[in-house]
């Protein structure tokens, strides 16, 4: 995993554009009501776009365009989904614009969308050490990817220091771990191969280097209490260490002792999107949507991403990441939603959070001394069989929204890069 990122983003504000009403504070956010129904995309209304924003058209509007890109894909056009819009939200071409694809990570553009919207720009991953009235204490976490050891010695060195309840004999300082069941680590259907590696590690609330080493960590708690245990040892105290439901909130009575925060939002954005980091996009998706259940999470994304006035049709969200082969999209969703948060109050956030071609993240080593070099923001996604590539490109003529994806096309990049060039071309495309 790469060092934490603390560069931000400047904040760009709107005019009262923002495609929520509000953020969604966290604490208001976890408020589920149980008799809401498993939402599926067909089950979705379309949902008109806020006032005085485009919403992506339906019918394509530039033949010369259309039909460049047609060719381009040939004789693989079946595996090709394909779609370009203006910042108007003119549909310039479109192909298979409406088939479900698997989108590997272009999965993380949902993440980092409903996470920057609903928690806003400022938002920090916090992992917190509560004294009880009991005199115990306990640790709690939002899944900062980059908590770590030196993070731990002082949460080690505070424990010693405060635990134990008027009265209490000299003994092991006692100390709750907050954590979800381990049920709850991967998503269902993550492949037991995957889980193994580095990128499936599991999406836990307290992950020492994001559970990851140079494998994944299989029982992270496990880990923590021993580490934990070990470095209050050193530090010549002994702690009694047990795990207790992340749902168990602190005794309302209780204080809290110290709390470590994450990198900022622009941060944890660039990790999802600029590094394609699994872990910290699958806790932006549980946090933005303000569960840690998965099912839970999943049904509020979908929701929101309805609200926005998107095309739902053939979209399923199934895990934060895309590692999971369920989930689906269509290439005009994708650019709908590109053309959505390019209106949002926090459009800047959004867009800097992206790799940029021949330059920056995944998209680094792809389009050196082209035209594309520094032209091009967007996240790839990559998985057996499945390439995309979607983001904003800079024309002469303004930015174009594109969304490319292919399950299962021979020389993709290659592909992917011809389309990009192709629509960057002035004078193919005039406004009406």
């Amino acid at each position: 995993m790469s060092s934490p990122l603390i560069h931000r983003a400047h904040l760009a504000l709107g005019l009262g554009l923002g495609l929520c009403a509000s953020p969604v504070a966290p604490a208001l956010a976890q408020a589920w009501d149980p008799q809401i129904p498993t939402i599926t995309a067909t089950s979705l209304p379309a949902a008109p776009p806020p006032v005085g924003l485009p919403l992506l058209q339906s019918i394509v509007s530039c033949p010369a365009l259309q039909q460049r890109l047609t060719s381009l894909v040939g004789a693989e056009l079946a595996v090709w989904s394909v779609s370009v819009a203006d910042g108007s939200g003119r549909l310039l071409a479109d192909i298979n614009g409406q088939r479900p694809r698997i989108p590997a990570s272009n999965q993380k553009l949902i993440s980092t969308a409903i996470a920057l919207d609903r928690l806003g720009p400022d938002y920090r991953l916090t992992t917190r050490l509560w004294r009880q009235p009991d005199g115990s204490l306990r640790i709690t976490g939002e899944g900062d990817p980059d908590l770590d050891l030196v993070q731990l010695k002082r949460f080690a060195q505070l424990a010693l220091g405060s635990g134990g309840g008027p009265g209490d004999a000299p003994g092991p300082v006692r100390i709750q771990l907050a954590e979800e069941p381990a049920q709850r680590w991967w998503p269902q259907g993550w492949h037991w191969a995957d889980r193994a590696e580095a990128y499936g590690a599991p999406i836990t609330r307290l992950a020492l280097t994001s559970n990851a080493l140079d494998m994944a960590v299989p029982n992270p708690p496990s880990r923590l209490q021993r580490l934990l245990s070990q470095e209050i040892a050193r530090q010549g105290g002994s702690a009694s260490i047990s795990l207790v439901s992340a749902d168990l909130q602190p005794n309302a009575n209780g204080a809290l002792l110290h709390e470590e925060r994450s990198v900022g939002m622009h941060g944890l954005l660039s990790l999802a999107n600029t590094d394609s980091h699994n872990f910290t996009s699958e806790v932006l998706l549980r946090q933005g949507a303000g569960s840690w259940d998965l099912a839970q999470a999943r049904q509020v994304t979908m929701q929101w991403l309805a609200s926005q006035g998107l095309p739902m049709a053939g979209v399923s969200v199934v895990d934060g990441s895309g590692l999971d082969r369920g989930n689906r999209v269509t290439s005009r969703f994708l650019t709908a939603l590109l053309l959505r948060m390019s209106q949002h109050p926090y459009a800047a956030n959004y867009t800097a959070s992206m790799a940029i071609a021949g330059q920056r993240g995944t998209l680094r080593n792809l389009y050196r001394g082209t035209n594309l070099e520094g032209r091009f923001r967007g996240k790839t996604g990559t998985i057996s069989g499945v390439r995309s590539i979607s983001g904003i490109l800079e024309t002469p003529e303004g930015p174009r929204f594109v969304s490319m994806v292919s399950n299962g096309a021979s020389s993709p990049n290659t592909t992917i890069g011809a389309i990009l060039r192709q629509s960057q071309l002035a004078g193919l495309c005039p406004a009406n």
